[in-house]
């Protein structure tokens, strides 16, 4: 499968600036909040650090979760509070919303009866709805739903949508979905799902669900402004894309795609993570790794293709040494953020963005979505799936027959 360079292509040989965790300990993932970067520290620490976005100087450093910080959110709404928070989820069963200035949490979601691990969490663009899900413990794996207003014990569970450990969760934004709380969920079960996180009954609950066929690490909302679809990649370095009622479009190993002339060459090890927004119309960044530790991103002219050609947008090389477990795309700021397993966290230029599309549009500080303002999250359950049916083009003969296994 043939891999183009970008004619905006600028290799990046030297990192902005870095810094570092405390020895032996992985960068597992890093967000944004407010003027600073957030990253979690494996074990032995399982730690949250937070830096100076200018300077990427440490400034605090955060309890993280007994047992394993597995998953860093930025929430740009909580329980009724429209500032930017700091969310986690941990193998202790917990959810924890941040207070970065007592450096407690401000909020704390656990599991009922016996605790779970959480792999995921995630929060819906009105605040209202917390999602997490957990691993496999005898034949359940679940994802539950807090209101964390009320964060005592979970809203609601479902049981039935995923069989093995659930590893990603991702609210759809309001500007794409304001009539529902949609939540998509992935599963070492081979399962990408769709479900109204609204809906108490799980058999309802469930719009469309997509059968890979393999174990599933990461999943993702691909957004533009006439069309919502999802991908996911596997824990065997493939890749796959698919539509809003979950058909399968692509389905290709990522290491496929290959440079080699006289200039460079450059081969996919592994898959880091996908990122898309409004102004890429659809295109999907897909950031890449190699064992070296080099960062690449690379595009499909067309997901729905799998014979598409692939093009190389970005290349950023000797910041790393080793697998880069972890990537940010700072929008606003033009740069990236690499962690890895040498323990290094590197900022980096990004010239091409505008190029490729990516860089999206900064609100002001204080905007509401108006979806949030004009109280749509408020609708009833019944209302807004039929309003989601009708964005997606969904017709009476077609409703009820979307669930696939």
């Amino acid at each position: 499968m043939s891999l183009l360079e970008s004619p905006s292509l600028q290799p990046i040989y030297a990192s902005a600036k870095t810094s570092s965790l405390s020895a032996q300990s992985y960068v597992l993932s890093l967000t944004s909040v407010g003027n600073q970067y957030a990253a979690s520290a494996s074990a032995p620490s399982n730690t949250i650090h937070l830096f100076d976005k200018s300077s990427l100087q440490e400034i605090h450093t955060l309890p993280g979760h007994s047992t394993a910080t597995t998953y860093l959110r930025t929430a740009k709404a909580l329980a009724g509070s429209y500032h930017e928070t700091l969310l986690s989820s941990g193998k202790d069963g917990c959810v924890k919303a941040w207070d970065h200035r007592s450096g407690s949490a401000s909020i704390k979601m656990s599991t009922s009866g016996r605790s779970r691990a959480l792999l995921s969490c995630d929060v819906s663009s009105d605040g209202l709805t917390v999602a997490a899900g957990t691993d496999l413990q005898a034949e359940d794996a679940l994802i539950l739903y807090w209101d964390p207003r009320n964060p005592v014990a979970p809203l609601r569970t479902h049981g039935s949508t995923h069989s093995d450990d659930i590893t990603a969760v991702h609210f759809a934004k309001h500007d794409i979905s304001p009539f529902r709380n949609v939540l998509l969920s992935a599963s070492s079960d081979g399962l990408i799902s769709t479900s109204d996180a609204d809906e108490e009954d799980e058999d309802e609950a469930v719009l469309s669900i997509g059968n890979w066929g393999c174990s599933i690490s990461q999943a993702g909302w691909i957004q533009s402004p006439s069309d919502i679809r999802a991908w996911a990649a596997s824990d065997m370095e493939t890749f796959s894309c698919w539509s809003n009622e979950l058909d399968l479009l692509q389905d290709q190993d990522i290491r496929g795609p290959s440079i080699h002339n006289i200039e460079r060459t450059w081969v996919t090890d592994y898959l880091i993570t996908c990122l898309s927004s409004h102004r890429s119309n659809g295109q999907l960044g897909v950031f890449v790794g190699s064992n070296e530790g080099d960062v690449a991103l690379i595009s499909s002219n067309d997901l729905s293709n799998s014979s598409s050609p692939w093009s190389l947008h970005g290349l950023w090389t000797g910041g790393h040494v080793g697998v880069v477990r972890s990537l940010l795309w700072d929008e606003q700021n033009s740069v990236i953020v690499t962690g890895g397993e040498d323990s290094k966290i590197n900022l980096w230029s990004c010239p091409f963005l505008e190029d490729f599309g990516l860089a999206s549009e900064i609100k002001q500080e204080g905007d509401v979505d108006m979806e949030v303002e004009m109280g749509l999250g408020a609708r009833s359950p019944s209302s807004r799936k039929r309003e989601w049916d009708v964005r997606m083009n969904v017709d009476d003969e077609q409703l009820g027959k979307r669930v696939r296994r």
